[in-house]
This record gives C-alpha cells, sequence and structure tokens, in this order.
C-alpha cells in the first residue's frame, strides 16, 4: 500500500506539554472483530490510533458491496483529518481483527496545530501525503476493476 501514517511520527512533532494535552483527550477503547469503529457519513471529531490489531476502511457501495480502502495496523493512525474541513468520515472504518484503539478528540490535535504552526505545517504535511497515497491506491483499484470488466457491443 501507499504512504502510512505512524503515530511515533505524529507524536514526535510534539512537545512533552503538547503530548500531555493530547494524552487528556484521548481514550483507550477496545472492539471486537467486525465491530465498526465508525460508519462513513457520522460526524468526524475523533482520529485512531491502532494500539494492537488490523481496522479495515471501507467505501461502501449499493447493495452491500464494499471497496476496501486500505488496512491499517499496530501503530498507524487514521481517522477524521484535522487538516480539512470535513464533517463526516468519507469511509467506514470496521475491525478485521479484535483491536485496541487510542481514540483522539481531533480538535485538541487542531488547536495544537493551531497554536504551534511550524508543528501543524508538519504534521498537516505528513496527513496529506497520507491521504494522497489512500487516493492513488485507490484509483488503481478503480483501474483494475475497470480494466476487467466485461465488454458488450451493442
Amino acid at each position: 500500500m501507499g504512504t502510512r501514517l505512524i503515530a511515533q511520527e505524529v507524536f514526535g512533532f510534539l512537545r512533552p506539554e503538547q503530548v500531555n494535552a493530547i494524552s487528556e483527550a484521548a481514550e483507550r477503547i477496545s472492539l471486537a472483530a467486525g465491530e465498526a469503529v465508525y460508519c462513513r457519513g457520522e460526524k468526524a471529531d475523533h482520529f485512531f490510533t491502532v494500539l494492537d490489531g488490523v481496522v479495515t476502511l471501507r467505501l461502501p457501495g449499493k447493495g452491500g458491496v464494499n471497496l476496501v480502502i486500505d488496512e491499517v495496523a499496530s501503530g498507524e493512525m487514521f481517522g477524521s483529518c484535522v487538516c480539512f474541513a470535513r464533517d463526516s468520515y468519507s469511509l467506514t472504518a470496521q475491525c478485521a481483527t479484535d483491536s485496541v484503539l487510542l481514540k483522539i478528540e481531533s480538535k485538541a490535535l487542531k488547536a495544537l496545530m493551531d497554536q504551534d504552526l511550524m508543528m501543524g505545517y508538519a504534521l498537516q504535511t505528513k496527513i496529506s501525503e497520507l491521504y494522497f497515497g489512500r487516493y492513488i491506491d485507490t484509483m488503481q483499484k478503480l483501474q483494475a476493476i475497470v480494466m476487467n470488466l466485461p465488454i458488450q457491443s451493442t
């Protein structure tokens, strides 16, 4: 897959007092395999770090068909993008295995990014790389699907 956003990279941009502020805005949650972390269209106010397990990011379609966009595993981050003005999740995140996640309030990180513009810019760059990498991967998957469709003559 494409670029990954690793929690250590994100928290590496933060000073100790900023890490403490994020810690205060976070909670550890445990979910069973098959459980949804969030569904497409729900209010996007958290981002997540996988502490243990695997989470699948899916684009739900008609008739129960889903396109797998990405799988994220231990140490990787996903969820609300604090850099973009999105108020709802564009994908569904579902645990592929029993998982332990760190659920972090997006507004807490956004506040830190606004207070420390250099850190905010560096972090926004990393997050943008992740989202663009997922976009490219998704376009390649869609192209492969379309290229394998039977051609119908009229």
